[in-house]
């Protein structure tokens, strides 16, 4: 039976080699003898002068970095990005100017809340973030397989986590603890039916759509502003796994989606994806009948139809997991002139915590990295030193701002529009907003009538083993967006109960 492109990894590098190279410690020096350790006799103590094992050791020692609190199980790949549509009007960054230009982009997709050996096919959203390698510098486009989240304010970003990892008490996975924290907040009833329809376990990385989610704003030459939604539309069409799929899937390859990803690329069926935007003036949102800003909402399509921008295709794998994929590091923060911050408050929140996690994985110097570094653009700052500096450090140049000696001065050509915000400073409490509408709009007109019915299964099969006052409070949310969907859900669920007693006697 032949074997995949993953499983002749090592073949293939092996065919690419004329001979091995000599072997050597890590500052370069040749080794003689790589599986012996130096000993006082055969049977002797080993000395501390065999500098060798000491570099073999304490490097083997220190070579895994903290994982990664979300999104920590992850594939990547790298590309290109090719302009299709004149969307000038709207944005002026480079990577947008002319139709057929193309940009070197990578991307790392993910599962969110397990661990790094968790597997690919858990009813979990999907991490999808795009680094745009532009001559202005690197612009990430950071974002999920779902155009919407569970939450609007960034302030509860680390509790919702927290309950979907593991009870600290027990170190299982908790049913309470994921239902509570849901049925308190009822604004995750939008992105819960999302995670629970069929899309919630997508059939690899190749056929499910990724969105920027958060809103973004864009500005044109003129200064010109409007807010904006990035969509990715998946050009394999969309594919999603069935409950008994993904679970036989966990059990016999957990790794199922990073496979099937390396196996399509490295056999020339490079996954592409089209993307879109939509675009909403400030005067629409203003007046618009939701606050535009709230992630836990979709903008109608009919109102604000998709505009197409142009195309995502990734056409070679990595040549090193840990260095392109394991280090490569995502933040809302990294943009380029003509794409800015809108007042969405998860982007506000992340614009710092980003940046945060990567000092605290990587270092200081993280963009140094090569998967990392702005490598299109020349980075001239005042910025210096610091753990893993790895470049020139700037060299002669100074190192305070301003000065008499030529050092890099700010580019004015790039000044950021002016917008106006007035209002009172207060902690306002956004969990009454309309968190209903939309789910019910979901649930009756996007699903048909088996994709309804695997939905209520899906929640009720997890939601049974939470206890009864929690149960009674999460079907309340999900009556309020359709009487239907909470009544079948209590349906379902005294149906499992019963078959659950009758199993006992």
């Amino acid at each position: 039976m032949p074997r995949d492109k993953c499983a002749e990894q090592l073949n293939d590098f092996k065919k690419q080699q004329t001979a091995p190279d000599n072997l050597t410690t890590s500052h370069g020096c040749p080794l003689a003898d790589k599986l012996n350790s130096l000993t006082v006799g055969p049977r002797g103590p080993i000395l501390l002068q065999d500098i060798q094992l000491l570099d073999e050791m304490a490097h083997f020692d220190r070579e895994r970095i903290p994982e990664r609190v979300v999104h920590a199980k992850g594939a990547g790949a790298f590309g290109y990005f090719e302009v299709t549509h004149d969307i000038s009007k709207y944005c002026k960054a480079a990577l947008f100017s002319e139709i057929g230009k193309r940009t070197p982009i990578a991307v790392r997709y993910s599962t969110v809340g397990g661990e790094s050996g968790s597997t690919d096919t858990a009813r979990d959203p999907r991490g999808f973030a795009v680094k745009f390698y532009t001559e202005e510098g690197n612009w990430d486009l950071v974002g999920n397989n779902t155009p919407i989240f569970f939450i609007r304010d960034p302030i509860l970003f680390p509790s919702f986590i927290h309950t979907q990892k593991r009870n600290p008490a027990t170190h299982l996975k908790d049913c309470d603890m994921f239902w509570d924290f849901i049925s308190l907040r009822p604004e995750t009833t939008h992105q819960v039916s999302f995670l629970f329809s069929d899309r919630g376990t997508p059939d690899g990385y190749r056929h499910m759509n990724g969105y920027g989610s958060r809103t973004s704003k864009l500005v044109n030459e003129k200064g010109e502003a409007v807010y904006c939604k990035f969509h990715y539309k998946t050009d394999q069409g969309i594919k999603c796994l069935s409950s008994k799929k993904a679970d036989e899937l966990a059990g016999s390859d957990p790794d199922y989606a990073t496979r099937d990803l390396y196996n399509a690329i490295s056999s020339g069926d490079y996954p592409s994806y089209t993307m879109c935007i939509q675009v909403m003036t400030f005067e629409e949102a203003e007046k618009w009948k939701f606050n535009p800003f709230d992630l836990t909402k979709v903008w109608p399509h009919g109102e604000f139809p998709l505009i197409p921008v142009g195309r995502l295709t990734f056409d070679r794998n990595p040549k090193n997991y840990f260095a392109e994929v394991e280090q490569i590091a995502f933040s809302s923060a990294n943009m380029v002139p003509g794409i800015e911050a809108s007042p969405d408050k998860m982007l506000q929140g992340r614009l710092f915590s980003y940046n945060d996690t990567h000092r605290h994985r990587l270092g200081a110097n993280y963009t140094q990295i090569p998967v990392n570094c702005p490598y299109r653009a020349r980075t001239r700052n005042y910025q210096r030193d610091g753990p893993m500096c790895v470049d020139g450090n700037q060299e002669s140049a100074p190192n305070y701002f301003p000065n008499s000696f030529s050092g890099p001065q700010d580019c004015r050509k790039h000044t950021a529009p002016k917008f106006s915000v007035s209002a009172d400073v207060d902690r306002y409490n956004s969990a009454d907003e309309d968190n209903f509408t939309q789910v019910g709009i979901f649930y009756r007109q996007v699903l048909n009538e088996a994709e309804r019915q695997r939905l209520v299964e899906n929640i009720a099969g997890h939601m049974v083993g939470a206890q009864e006052f929690i149960q009674d409070r999460a079907i309340k949310n999900f009556t309020q967006a359709d009487p239907e969907y909470g009544a079948n859900i209590r349906r379902a669920i005294d149906k499992i109960k019963m078959s659950q007693a009758s199993s006992k006697t």
